[in-house]
């Protein structure tokens, strides 16, 4: 007891002394924030590489090496390597860190909205190994998410241990938000954008400057150590070859609206039944997901001969934004990825919905590519080019955010000629999605676990804020 006093003595006088530096170097609260936001984007810059790099290596390490095992064996380490991803992310869920749950979009909502963007730093280490553990696995989910979460806490680290008040508190933490969005897609105008579509809601002058700056500070950390080409590389450059494609873009707008809504009401139903479900202990459930995933995972490679359901997918999306994946490979996998990523959410993994929405856009958009191609004889670098506005067309129905979902496509892809179909196909499937169901999935989420978002600004205490300062 006497040696754990000493330490947290120790570490309080470290934390002290670093403070009164940062106070002499920046003696005001406006000079600290500046500071602190351009530290916090170097800082979440090196955290979104590292946490990219722990998935990768883990995934080679797990479900790469399970689905590429010798003889028959691969069958059975496909469905079980998941399914114990998921025991473990359960466990660790229930006995450790029960908010890392999910995909860290709706707990970095409701922190900005209610608690001044305090996210605890528990769970930002949580879900980092978390993630890392259950993606790695197999489990079909997106790295996106939690690197917003794990991006956001640093962030609000910083803030905390810069003493700033809440207004500022709340502020770096949409910086963290940015250069987490920026970090994982290669994509610092869609950071700003998503900030400001999803978490900020309004232009704050102050918080858009430094939200500007996270961002292009973590893509400039991101791309020196992972090298500057975009996410999603494609050896050629699309346009709209022909008019006539714009009937067969709106078609896909409005396909992409439907398949938006049905992942919707279908991970919210599949949620809402785990929830209920009190058959086998909760800590159980992500491991049902992960053999279900494991399970569709398997019969992708048996029916379809190639891999994408499990994990992010990345690879076997490149191939379908290149066109050169058959109609048969593009459907199968646009309907496994849907089922998984389902089960894989829905039973209480951990893991986002950002790159499982981009994957099932694009085989739809593929898909679609095929009529066209087969209607009005196009050449058949269509199909590639319908592959990219569906990642966009299906992530601004699911997620709704319609300015991000345009360009984020232009800065992951590296490409800029299909601005007219994307604006289509993208504002048709968001304009469809709104109509039938007011409620974004995010809010949704949070709603089913009992929290309502505030709406308007939420009100601090005046004695929270600084001296001569209105609170917001």
């Amino acid at each position: 007891m006497t040696a754990l006093a000493t330490e947290q003595r120790s570490r309080k006088s470290i934390r002290d002394r670093l403070f009164a530096l940062l106070l002499r170097l920046t003696p005001t609260e406006r000079q600290r924030l500046l500071a602190l936001t351009i530290v916090s984007g170097g800082l979440c810059g090196l955290a979104a590489v590292a946490f990219h790099i722990g998935i990768n290596k883990a995934s080679a390490l797990l479900i790469d090496r399970a689905a590429s095992a010798p003889h028959h064996s691969w069958i059975y380490l496909t469905i079980l390597t998941p399914a114990l991803g998921g025991l473990v992310a359960g466990l660790g869920l229930c006995y450790w860190v029960p908010g890392a749950v999910g995909s860290g979009i709706p707990q970095v909502k409701l922190a900005y909205a209610r608690e001044a963007g305090r996210i605890p730093f528990r769970d930002v280490i949580g879900k980092y190994v978390l993630a890392v553990i259950q993606i790695g696995s197999g489990a079909a989910l997106g790295r996106e998410g939690p690197t917003v979460q794990i991006c956001a806490g640093v962030s609000n680290l910083l803030a905390r241990s810069g003493k700033l008040s809440r207004q500022n508190q709340r502020r770096m933490m949409s910086v963290g938000v940015a250069a987490g969005i920026a970090a994982a897609f290669n994509a610092p105008i869609a950071a700003v954008t998503f900030t400001l579509e999803e978490v900020i809601g309004d232009l704050d002058q102050t918080m858009l400057s430094g939200v500007i700056v996270a961002a292009a500070i973590a893509a400039v950390v991101e791309r020196s150590i992972l090298g500057q080409h975009p996410v999603l590389e494609i050896m050629r450059t699309y346009s709209l070859g022909s008019a006539s494609s714009l009937l067969w873009y709106a078609v896909l707008g409005v396909l992409s609206g439907f398949i938006s809504l049905a992942f919707t009401e279908s991970l919210l139903g599949l949620r809402a039944r785990f929830m209920r479900f009190t058959a086998v202990p909760k800590w159980v459930h992500p491991a049902i997901g992960g053999a279900v995933t494991g399970t569709l995972a398997m019969v992708g490679l048996l029916w379809l001969h190639t891999g994408g359901i499990a994990g992010g997918g990345y690879g076997t999306l490149g191939r379908a934004l290149m066109g050169s994946l058959p109609l048969k490979v593009l459907v199968g996998l646009c309907l496994l990825k849907f089922g998984a990523t389902i089960f894989s959410y829905s039973s209480g993994g951990v893991g986002g919905i950002f790159a499982p929405a981009l994957f099932i856009g694009a085989m739809l958009g593929g898909a679609v590519g095929y009529v066209d191609v087969a209607v009005f004889h196009h050449p058949t670098e269509e199909i590639g080019a319908f592959a990219v506005v569906g990642m966009g067309a299906v992530f601004a129905g699911i997620i709704r955010a319609p300015m991000t979902s345009i360009l984020i496509i232009f800065e992951m892809t590296g490409g800029y000629g299909l601005v007219l179909p994307l604006m289509v196909a993208n504002m048709t499937a968001y304009a469809l999605a709104r109509n039938w169901r007011r409620t974004p999935i995010y809010e949704a989420l949070l709603l089913q676990d009992g929290n309502e978002l505030p709406h308007g600004k939420p009100v601090f205490d005046d004695e929270r804020a600084l001296p001569g300062e209105v609170p917001p």
